[in-house]
């Protein structure tokens, strides 16, 4: 491999990787951008969108960053639709809404952001809709949310009704991203969280993998939190991920 393929092979690999902004604050924020130069994609989630409030995004695009708005919308039709029409005004790349919130909602989900879109002169944010938290285990699914499904089945039933009412792909464990792959295609987004180097702890993860397998798997998109932002090194972690996945690239 030359120089030249090597260099567009770590780009490629890096853009996969979005890293989660999970401080309180828009100033502890900000200094993890400024930290982290070489990371493109970051993840906004509930902790600083309540905590800052949409200035977030603005410092996001300024400094010409991907947006993974990762609120996971969970409400009746008409409330989904109202703020995710609110949210494509900023112009993120990725939104989250739950697929338990059904059909209906989904639906309407996607149009209001579109309409949202088109009204702010920008590209609509990608909808990607939520199967099963990776912090739920096949025996939670069981027996506190008393689903009959097996985990794996009802991660797919999740994706297949996003995928037909319209999003543009799913939130799934990278344990699910192969299944999921094969049945949805390659055009339907997978974004797997609970992705953990061999060499990171995997915290309140339940259905953990690494990252060259998730990649390998089907994932589009891995979210990769504490094995980056809590190592006593961001920039080396980050790079050395980057390194182990460029070899599967």
């Amino acid at each position: 491999m030359s120089v030249t393929e090597k260099s567009a092979t770590e780009k490629s690999v890096a853009e996969k990787i979005i890293v989660p902004l999970d401080v309180p604050t828009e100033a502890e924020a900000i200094a993890l951008v400024e930290r982290l130069p070489q990371v493109s994609f970051w993840k906004v989630g509930l902790e600083l969108f309540v905590g800052s409030g949409p200035s977030i995004l603005t410092a996001l695009k300024e400094r010409e960053k991907r947006i993974f708005l990762d609120l996971k919308l969970h409400d009746i039709p008409n409330t989904m639709a109202g703020a995710c029409r609110a949210a494509a005004k900023y112009g993120v790349d990725l939104l989250t809404v739950h697929a338990t919130a059904g059909r209906t909602a989904l639906e309407a989900s996607q149009a209001a952001a579109e309409a949202g879109a088109i009204a702010a002169g920008l590209p609509a944010p990608k909808l990607i809709a939520v199967t099963l938290l990776t912090s739920l285990s096949s025996r939670m699914l069981a027996l506190e949310l008393k689903v009959p499904l097996e985990l794996p089945e009802y991660a797919l039933q999740m994706a297949l009704l996003a995928q037909e009412s319209g999003l543009a792909g799913a939130v799934c464990s990278p344990q699910e991203a192969e299944q999921l792959h094969q049945t949805c295609g390659d055009d339907f987004l997978l974004v797997c969280p609970g992705v953990r180097p061999t060499w990171a702890e995997a915290g309140d993860q339940k259905r953990a993998m690494t990252p060259a397998a998730a990649l390998q798997a089907g994932a589009s998109y891995l979210v990769i939190g504490r094995p980056i932002t809590a190592a006593s090194d961001p920039e080396a972690a980050f790079t050395r991920i980057c390194d182990e996945l460029a070899v599967v690239a």
